[in-house]
Order: C-alpha cells, then structure tokens, then sequence
C-alpha cells in the first residue's frame, strides 16, 4: 500500500501543474458535449499513463542518445503545438459558446492527444528524470504497484478535472469561453514555440 500511495501521489505531482494536457482537457469541457470531454479526458489519460510507464523505464534515456529522433520530434510536435494555438485563436465566439458547440472528430481527438502528450521531447526527458529517478530508489517487486498508483492518480485527476470544468461551464458566458480560448491559444502557441526554439538550439549546437 506505501508503494500504491507513493505512486498515486507522484502522479498526482506529475499531471497536476498545468500544461498542455491540462488546457487540452479544460478546453474540451468548455466547449465539448459532457459525454465527448469525458471522452477527451479518457484518451488523454490512456497516452499520459503509456507515457508514463514510458518514462519509468527509461524512454527518456534513449532520446538523449538518439539526437536525431529528439530533431524530429521537436520539430513536428512544435509545428503541430503552434497549428492547435492558431486554431484556438482563430475560433469565433459563436464557435465556443453552448448553443453552438461544434464537436471535434473522434481522429482528430486522437490525433490532438497524442501530440499534446507524446509530442513533447523535454516532458519525456523531465517525466523519466522524475519516474525514472523513483524506480532506481524502489525495490523491484514494487514496480508494478508504484507505477498501478501512478496510472490511477493520472485517471482521477483528468476526468474529475473534466467533470469539475463541465458541470461549472454553463456559467461562464461565451465571452468568457472566448477569453478562455484566446488565454489557452497563446499559452499553447508559447509551448510550441518554446519547442521550436529547443529545436533551434538543439540543431545549431
């Protein structure tokens, strides 16, 4: 059990400071049906979990080595980062308000996940240098009961962070969602330029 609350509580550290799976999830309950944000929440759990028993057993470590796999990957997942914000920024408040809410497709709920969660080279190195430090410290019959508390603690925090946002959004008028949308674009087109940057650092060394 000391194992399970060990891991239940480094998840909740780890998915707990907002960032792009947290503003994925926010902005799916905003402007999503329930029963579809409840969805975007449950596929942003299953890549945040894969991810990270990824990063618990070292994935993290490989991409230090493979320089060309983290040019790659910091350069699609920027480019695909900065396109989500544009978008963001670009919809129109009749887009985000209640009465008009246009549902995304199940592929591009996927697509957009996936990028979020596993289109980010320095949250795999920062997760495995967290998860990974945590394996060497534990025993290693405990593993699977460590990493059980983490994978559980990332699928209480996103759903009820989508139940919490979803039962409260009807409050906020589309001017708000919009205010909300144009907050998440800048703070999501930040990160994907933040990733370029990495990525022009990286090339250039």
């Amino acid at each position: 059990m000391n194992f399970f609350l060990q891991g239940l509580t480094m998840g909740i550290a780890y998915d707990a400071p907002i960032g792009l799976a947290n503003l994925f999830v926010i902005n799916s309950a905003l402007t999503q049906s329930r029963k579809k944000s409840l969805l975007t929440a449950i596929i942003i759990i299953f890549f945040d979990v894969t991810l990270a028993f990824a990063c618990f057993f070292g994935i993290g470590a490989i991409m230090k080595k493979l320089e060309w796999l983290q040019l790659i990957i910091l350069l699609v997942g920027s480019l695909i980062v900065i396109y989500m914000g544009i978008n963001l920024l670009r919809s129109q408040t009749t887009d985000i308000s209640a009465e008009a809410t246009t549902e995304m497709t199940l592929f591009k709920t996927i697509s957009s996940a996936f990028v979020v969660i596993w289109f980010n080279p320095q949250a795999i190195i920062d997760g495995s240098m967290m998860l990974g430090a945590f394996q060497v410290t534990l025993p290693s019959y405990s593993h699977p009961i460590f990493i059980a508390g983490v994978g559980i603690a990332s699928a209480l925090w996103f759903i009820l962070l989508s139940i919490i946002v979803s039962k409260f959004k009807d409050k906020f008028n589309a001017k708000v969602l919009r205010i909300i949308n144009l907050v998440c674009g800048i703070i999501i087109i930040l990160y994907g330029g933040k990733l370029f940057w990495n990525f022009i650092t990286l090339l250039i060394a």
